[in-house]
């Protein structure tokens, strides 16, 4: 097993992307092996200033995704800093953006017009709110405004409060990796085909696929979903519990966990209950179900009946803040906490047995390679010189 190279070893990744989405794709690539040259605008990705915490001038949220890439700054509206990015296209596989459609074209880089004609081989993956067109097509989108405008808020909250945005930005990661599977098809059919092709990324359209189960639901009753806090829609005993200490979360997912769960609480009878018998008069019995489990409950302390319980079949365990994570041994069996001196960040989920992914490069200071890489390009000193002079790229 190689510790040097990953499965992406050999690609070239340009990535011209900002804030989550796009970053959170290059990372996944990055940690698997591909090179990945970041490029940021004079002022930096904004997200380099979403702090507090910070770490030195950083800000922690810049660092949790953005590892493993070579950092450059290009000013990218200026002619010279976009025949940059035209030179690091020359023998690159991917580019990755998430400008507002129509800026590429606007600068004459569209993949269309200039940039499929020149690189065929090129993959070009545009992260967007909306989409180029359509009656939303082109205008701004950040996660939060997608949550709202997609439905994850008014199926996330307790039931009787109002809509909730869920706790973390969950539609732009979901579009990264919806990105990254994207790119990775397209890798795939240019192996047969030989040609590069692009992809269209909507945060919209990220935001209304992660409606399971209630689109489905929806369209098979009619009728419009409702909050129901931490219970499932579909699935009883499927939420938090109270217990003799913590809260515990039971996933109940049939009527052979519901007997185990039952017995080892010490009342079987309870699965024979003609209103507990199935799912179906489990979730039309919820109240009186809740009731009789937390009676039940309220005589164990949680950490240990969800040790107990998970062992017997019975998917559940204890609701637990971040920093229980953070330290929790199977999160360190794991692999998910990365350290790299004093750099902590969040391992891979992706296990590859033969090319595991592996980390090299702390998310770079700004400006951090963009030397390095006008060397390799084969762009002279002087001309450099005259380049940061003129502001049209940056060095640290």
């Amino acid at each position: 097993m190689s510790v040097k190279t990953g499965a992406l070893q050999g690609l070239k990744v340009i990535d011209l992307s900002r804030v989550l989405g796009g970053p959170y794709c290059t990372q996944a690539i990055a940690d698997h092996g591909a090179t990945v040259i970041k490029l940021e605008p004079p002022a930096g990705d904004e997200t380099r200033g979403w702090g507090p915490p910070f770490v030195g001038e950083t800000a922690s949220y810049f660092e949790g995704v953005n590892r493993n890439k070579q950092g450059i700054v290009v000013d990218l509206t200026r002619e010279e800093g976009r025949e940059i990015v035209l030179q690091l296209l020359a023998d690159a596989d991917v580019l990755i953006e998430n400008f507002k459609p129509g800026t590429l074209e606007r600068w004459n880089m569209g993949y269309q017009q200039v940039l499929k004609a020149r690189f065929p081989k090129l993959i070009h993956c545009s992260i967007s709110g909306f989409g180029p067109d359509g009656p939303l097509g082109g205008l701004p989108g950040y996660d939060a405004v997608i949550q709202a405008m997609t439905g994850l808020m008014s199926v996330n909250g307790e039931a009787g409060a109002g809509p909730l945005r869920v706790g973390l930005p969950i539609v732009d990661m979901v579009t990264g990796l919806n990105a990254f599977a994207g790119i990775l098809l397209a890798l795939h059919e240019r192996a047969l085909s030989g040609l590069g092709q692009s992809i269209d990324i909507a945060l919209y359209d990220c935001g209304v696929s992660l409606l399971h189960p209630h689109l489905p639901n929806y369209f098979g009753s009619g009728k419009t979903p409702v909050r129901t806090g931490n219970a499932h829609p579909n699935i009883a005993p499927y939420d938090s519990y109270r217990t003799g200490s913590e809260p515990i979360f039971l996933a109940v997912g049939n009527d052979r966990q519901f007997l185990k769960l039952c017995t080892h609480l010490g009342a079987p009878h309870l699965a024979a209950d003609a209103r507990f018998i199935d799912n179906r008069t489990r979730c039309a019995h919820r109240t009186e179900l809740k009731e009789a489990l937390e009676a039940l409950l309220v005589a164990h302390e949680c950490a240990s009946l969800a040790a107990a319980l998970i062992r017997e079949g019975v998917p559940c365990g204890p609701v637990q803040g971040v920093d229980d994570v953070a330290r929790h041994p199977h999160t360190l069996h794991r692999e998910m906490v990365v350290e790299m001196g004093a750099y902590r960040g969040t391992g891979t989920p992706i296990k590859l047995s033969r090319t595991p992914a592996t980390y090299r490069l702390r998310p770079p200071a700004l400006g951090a390679d963009t030397i390095a890489v006008l060397d390799s390009l084969g762009i002279d000193r002087e001309t450099q010189a005259k380049l940061i002079a003129a502001g049209v790229v940056k060095a640290r």
